[in-house]
């Protein structure tokens, strides 16, 4: 084991409020992981802090008609108080706009530049002459040149997923004047990725315990192969390149950006008043490092940032990268343009802190996206907090209040059942500690739940309000042992539930700051005076829920009112029509590509043979739930080679305005044509 740890959440953009999907991505994670390890009594700090450059700054900037510094300045501080407030516990959060960040960044560009590691290009760009400047890749909309999706993006499709450059948008236009730009020559410097391909391939290929869905985004980006990658562009708001003739040229946000991490940690170290102390967590081999983001940021904290650490020299490299998936809302895709959101600031005014950082807790997406709704909240704060976890509490601090005196029995004779429900807590500990340590905290917080599971069933079980009138002793063994169990998940619980578990400790008396190591059969000795308190967990009531979905629909309405379909493609040829086959077919296998991050791989039976047909709805579908669906196939296409295997069809699907997928389906036997 390392001698300390550094935890980075990936930097938000202080460009809007944090919702629901941020924190399932990097910031409830990277937080449960923090206090677990603090509990455990070990050296780890927990780094953040608002990324303040980049387009999405500046179109903030252009909407709202105010300067960059401006936006910043608010959004900064309105994210910091909320995580404060939420309770994820940062050591430090800091911002990209400071000072010590634009010398540190500028000090790698100037490190990389005098070892020679960057390669200088020439390139055209598309340029506004209205607004006389270069675009920025978001400030080109156009049409895709892979799918023909009229409204993709200057560095990515977001129908097909394609990633792109402005150049090769097919009719752009200017975000800023919505004209039609024109291509002017500009110089920038280059990370040279397809170069340096090996050295990160052989690195990726040597870490240990990473998530399947990370080493499989890497490796289709690996297989691709990659290309060289800009880190400067034509703004005017960043960290300014720090050379003569590099005038209005900044630092990509993408390799400022990580460097956030080392600039806020020298800020930290200056703030404990040894300013040198930065370097124990980032240039100490016995230092893990550990990257909590989402996937979106994966190849940049996987390929990017590592390269850009070990082209400098001196530091330590990512330990692991435990991403998680996306999030969705309701069964929808969360669209902040479109309201379909739950913003934490908005969730702060209604509920407390712990029920979500429970229930998001519970479906996190650590390997596939996961849904959260209200419904499921409201579920899992009922059956689940109130009848489980605060039940158990209640019924044995006030059993004990009222026939105890509230006083802790002593534990005598104990039988089978006792101490069994005793051994269960070391159990129990162990199998929380494991899933922690392997990032999985889903697995985590549900073997916590059990083990107030097994205290509810054994208070049951025993049946103290019985043996209180005839057997004493058995009802203050029953008593000693759940007092014990409460106790054990009064620090268990702690990473989850850090504030209703410090009410639980202050009704057992547990005045002293309990660890992981505390967490044993004897946490509270006899004759200890507890209180029943109050109920920790009430229960939500159908209408608080009711009335969470109808914000929601507000929000989102006036985008359902100017819905805009996708327009139709020009009129088409019926002969060209008729010669489509199309035809009903069955899935009979599916299959997981690991090296893909949108194929599974289908077998389809069309009724005169099977064909193996590939199908970008990875995200969508998991291949188990889509064996046996009835679909329709395009037979008669051209077979194309994807990742090494032949396809030979495809099948329909309709889309959604929010990105979902459907199959389209048919009652009809197998192997009849469509019309």
């Amino acid at each position: 084991m390392s001698k300390r740890t550094l935890v980075t959440s990936a930097l938000p953009y202080a460009n809007g409020p944090i919702h629901l999907g941020h924190l399932a991505g990097a910031y409830l994670p990277a937080d449960l992981y923090t206090r677990y390890k603090r509990l455990r009594g070990e050296d780890i700090i927990h780094i953040c802090g608002s990324d303040e450059h980049g387009v999405p700054i500046t179109i903030a900037e252009e909407k709202k008609g105010v300067k960059p510094q401006q936006i910043v300045d608010e959004f900064h501080e309105r994210n910091k108080k909320v995580f404060r407030e939420f309770g994820i516990d940062f050591d430090y959060y800091g911002r990209t706009s400071s000072k010590l960040h634009h010398e540190t960044s500028q000090d790698f560009f100037k490190k990389l530049n005098e070892k020679g590691i960057f390669v200088k290009k020439k390139e055209k760009q598309l340029f506004d002459q209205e607004a006389n400047m270069f675009l920025p890749d978001r400030y080109v909309t156009g049409t895709c040149p892979v799918c023909g999706h009229e409204e993709a993006y200057g560095d990515q499709c977001e129908k097909c997923g394609s990633s792109l450059s402005p150049v090769e948008l097919i009719k752009p236009k200017s975000v800023l004047t919505g004209n039609t730009p024109v291509t002017k020559e500009t110089e920038h410097w280059y990370l040279p990725l397809g170069k340096l391909q090996p050295e990160i391939e052989s690195w990726i290929e040597s870490r240990v315990g990473w998530k399947a869905n990370v080493l499989g985004q890497c490796r289709s980006w690996l297989k691709e192969g990659l290309n060289d990658r800009a880190v400067t562009r034509d703004l005017t708001w960043g960290v300014p390149v720090p050379l003569e003739g590099a005038e209005n040229k900044v630092l990509y946000v993408w390799f400022d950006a990580p460097i956030g991490y080392i600039s806020a940690t020298k800020e930290w170290a200056i703030e404990k008043g040894d300013k040198e102390r930065w370097k124990t967590y980032w240039q100490d081999d016995e230092t893990s490092l550990i990257h909590f983001i989402g996937k979106d940021n994966i190849v940049f904290h996987c390929i990017m940032f590592p390269l850009t650490l070990m082209k400098y020299g001196e530091f330590v490299l990512p330990e692991n990268v435990p991403a998680n998936e996306f999030l969705n809302l309701e069964g929808r895709k969360l669209s902040t343009s479109k309201g379909w959101a739950v913003w934490l600031e908005d969730y702060m005014e209604s509920f407390e802190p712990d029920l979500l950082r429970y229930v998001l807790g519970t479906t996190l997406p650590e390997t596939k996206d996961s849904d959260f709704s209200w419904k499921d909240f409201q579920t899992r704060i009922n059956s689940e907090l109130a009848d489980i976890l605060g039940n158990f509490i209640f019924r044995t601090l006030s059993f004990t209040d009222k026939y105890f005196n509230g006083m802790v029995p002593e534990l005598l004779n104990p039988g089978e059942k006792d101490l069994s429900a005793l051994n269960e807590i070391a159990q129990a500990k162990a199998r929380i500690s494991e899933s922690y340590d392997r990032f999985r905290f889903r697995e985590a917080i549900a073997e916590t739940m059990n083990l107030a599971r097994t205290g509810n069933k054994y208070f049951t079980e025993t049946e103290p309000w019985k043996t209180r009138k005839d057997n004493v002793e058995a009802c203050g063994n029953t008593l000693y042992v759940s007092i014990q169990i409460c106790a054990a998940l009064s620090v268990l619980f702690r990473p989850v539930l850090p504030n209703k578990m410090k009410e639980l400790a202050t009704s057992l008396n547990l005045t002293e700051e309990l660890n992981w190591n505390d967490v044993t059969t004897k946490m509270i000795k006899p004759e200890t005076d507890v209180k029943a308190g109050n109920i920790l967990f009430a229960k939500i009531e159908d209408d608080v829920v009711d009335a969470e979905l109808e914000k929601l629909k507000e929000s989102s309405e006036s985008d359902e009112i100017e819905k805009k379909y996708t327009p139709l493609k020009k009129t088409a040829d019926y002969n060209n029509f008729a010669n489509l086959d199309l035809r009903v077919g069955l899935i009979t296998n599916a299959e997981d590509l690991p090296d893909s991050n949108k194929l599974l791989k289908l077998t389809i039976d069309l009724g005169f043979e099977t064909r193996t047909i590939l199908a970008g709805i990875k995200n969508v579908y998991s291949p188990k739930d889509i064996i046996g669906r009835k679909v329709c196939v395009v037979a008669n296409l051209e077979p194309k080679k994807m990742m090494g295997i032949e396809s030979n069809g495809m099948v329909l699907m309709a889309e959604e305005d929010d990105g979902k997928l459907h199959f389209m389906t048919t009652e009809a036997d197998i192997g009849s044509p469509v019309f």
